[in-house]
């Protein structure tokens, strides 16, 4: 992206001694049916189309992120990329590693919500869905309701196909975010014409975006094409970018550090660490669907000082 060098430039470090006393925040629990934890994509999240034999584009097609194609090299078309395309190489192979092991993840998850058939005219709440056939949307827009968490997770597990039909919408209720709206296709996904879908669709074979479909997410293909026809796809949120930046820190008797990070929601924050503010390693990856973000550092006690940096990963 454009900007990605500058947003980095703006990271913010931060030394913990690893000396204070704090209070350890207590957390309510939550429904086993909401505790699924976002799909970790890896380098797979920099790319809102990727594609494994090809992509085709066709209308006025946009794609605000990267696009990539891995292990063939082509493009059809000339949609307008906000990004980089990456052909072939690489950063797309590592991609399609990545998009593997993220399907399999979401594929293996155990338990959830059985449904089938028509989701059209649904609200849902966050979990885990899991279907014996294809799903579709029609007759009606689905509606995904968070309850008011905006890094509530939604995950669908679908065999075979998944298909919404003309018009058809997902609406996003209760703080729902489509960065934590996940799709596992066991074939292929087609969006109808002019539909408006949100989440990152998975599939094992092609996803079709037929004449004017919107998706607010990815298309992540792992063994077929993307098929594009005048359509927007974006994974970066609309609005300014806030560059990331830490609030209170506070640290646990046994150790724990926890951190309020403010960030641009659905934007893939890197977390890295130091002792000495030259050597950096990375402590995780993850994309907050909220700002303020709290995130817990489990791996820090013993440490005598620490030193935080967040990065945008885009």
């Amino acid at each position: 992206m454009t900007n990605t060098s500058i947003y980095k430039n703006k990271a913010f470090n931060v030394w913990v001694p690893i000396i204070v006393l704090a209070i350890a925040g207590v957390f309510p629990s939550q429904d086993a049916m909401a505790l699924q934890t976002p799909v970790v994509l890896g380098s797979a999240a920099k790319f809102a189309v990727l594609a494994a034999t090809t992509v085709t584009s066709t209308g006025a097609t946009t794609v605000n992120g990267n696009l990539g194609v891995s292990p063939g090299a082509t493009v059809t078309g000339s949609p307008t990329v906000n990004g980089t395309m990456h052909l072939g190489d690489p950063i797309a192979a590592q991609a399609q590693s990545d998009l593997t092991t993220a399907y399999n993840d979401l594929a293996g998850r155990p338990g959830g919500a059985a449904t089938s058939g028509n989701l059209g005219g649904l609200t849902l709440t966050p979990g885990l869905y899991t279907s014996t056939s294809s799903l579709e949307i029609s007759s009606g827009d689905l509606t995904l309701d968070a309850l008011g968490d905006p890094n509530a997770v939604f995950i669908f597990q679908i065999p075979t196909t998944f298909i919404t039909t003309v018009g058809r919408s997902v609406i996003l209720s209760g703080g729902a975010t489509p960065c934590h709206v996940f799709w596992q296709v066991g074939s292929s996904a087609t969006l109808g014409t002019s539909s408006i879908i949100k989440g990152n669709i998975l599939a094992y074979t092609s996803v079709t975006l037929n004449t004017g479909a919107t998706l607010e997410g990815r298309a992540l293909a792992r063994n077929g094409a993307v098929a594009l026809d005048d359509n927007s796809i974006a994974t970066i949120p609309s609005g300014p970018t806030v560059p990331p930046s830490f609030g209170p820190i506070s640290l646990a008797p046994e150790g724990l550090v926890t951190l309020i990070i403010t960030n641009t929601p659905c934007l893939t924050l890197t977390l890295q660490i130091s002792a000495n503010l030259t050597s950096w390693t990375t402590l995780t990856t993850l994309t907050p669907g909220a700002s303020p973000y709290v995130f817990t550092d489990t791996t820090a006690s013993g440490e005598t000082r620490r030193f935080y940096r967040a990065l945008y990963d885009l």
